[in-house]
């Protein structure tokens, strides 16, 4: 079994761990050695046991926030993902309809008159234009 020194709060201790463990030992040391720190810096030298102590405490603390806010997004992913199977097995909506006026017929006849009578005058007028 592989032995790995640590440094907590200033101080070293020999910490032996499973064979392939020890970059998650030192990862997990180091953790505890920033909590460790801000104690150091606050308070100053204390015994080790406490400063372990409080260190994994306030590293308890972090954690237990961590996990009520994991818990609180698994749960609105939940949410979300029961709403999108909603969504996705609901039929289609009916196709809106929509109405167009319709122009009358009567308008669309004096339309064509009137053009008629334009195209007429247009043709008189260019063929007393070009005598």
């Amino acid at each position: 079994m592989p032995e790995v020194e640590i440094q907590i709060g200033g101080r070293s201790f020999e910490v032996a761990c499973q064979e392939g463990e020890e970059q998650y030992l030192l990862t997990a040391a180091k953790l505890l050695d920033n909590e460790a720190q801000v104690l150091v810096d606050q308070i100053g030298r204390m015994p080790e046991a406490r400063m372990l102590l409080m260190a994994g405490l306030m590293l308890a603390d972090k954690t237990a926030g961590l996990e009520d806010r994991l818990r609180e997004a698994e749960d609105r992913v939940g949410t979300l993902q029961s709403d999108l199977r909603y969504w996705q097995e609901r039929p289609a909506p009916e196709p809106e309809r929509v109405e167009v006026p319709v122009v009358p017929e009567a308008v669309t006849e004096t339309l064509a008159e009137i053009a008629a009578r334009a195209e007429s005058i247009a043709a008189e007028v260019e063929e007393k234009a070009g005598r």
